[in-house]
């Protein structure tokens, strides 16, 4: 073997797999890992909260508890959805949340090699909400950060 093979292989980083549940907000099809989801809730309507801010999409009662839930149309800047919406059910660092996504899709198995990290041109404030993006046969899986997410971590960002 040449000191150039020697090279790339040792350069070269092992791909790695993850599985990654599809959703769609507007046109877009985003992932989430799946190690962050516990549940896909159907189309649960959440209850409004008054005076909560305006990327909260209400309260749903889930499994004896009451959870938050985090409007990814807000955050993106989309206008409200009439319709219903599936609600996932994000385990983060800082707890559980209700994520409310216009669909639900299936789950994907995609690659690191494949993955590149969101371009600087995105708008700082959507940057801050997504990992980077997988390159697939019918286009790009927008990856969203569960963690960025969560509704106690949003408090602040949206405030800053």
């Amino acid at each position: 073997m040449s000191t150039a093979e020697a090279v790339q292989r040792r350069t070269k980083k092992a791909a790695t797999i993850e599985e990654v549940c599809s959703v769609r907000v507007g046109p877009t099809q985003f992932g989430m890992p799946i190690r962050h989801i516990l549940e896909i809730v159907g189309t649960t309507r959440p209850q409004p909260v008054p005076l909560a801010p305006a990327y909260v999409g209400g309260l749903i009662h889930y499994r004896g508890d009451v959870l938050t839930t985090v409007s990814l149309r807000y955050l993106l800047g989309l206008p409200p959805n009439e319709g219903t919406q599936d609600i996932l059910v994000i385990e983060s660092v800082g707890g559980c949340f209700g994520l409310l996504v216009d669909s639900v899709g299936e789950v994907l198995t995609v690659s690191s090699a494949e993955f590149e990290p969101t371009p600087t041109t995105v708008v700082d404030k959507r940057r801050t909400l997504l990992a980077g993006a997988y390159k697939l046969k019918e286009g790009l899986l927008v990856m969203l950060d569960a963690d960025r997410l969560d509704p106690l971590r949003l408090s602040a960002t949206q405030a800053a």
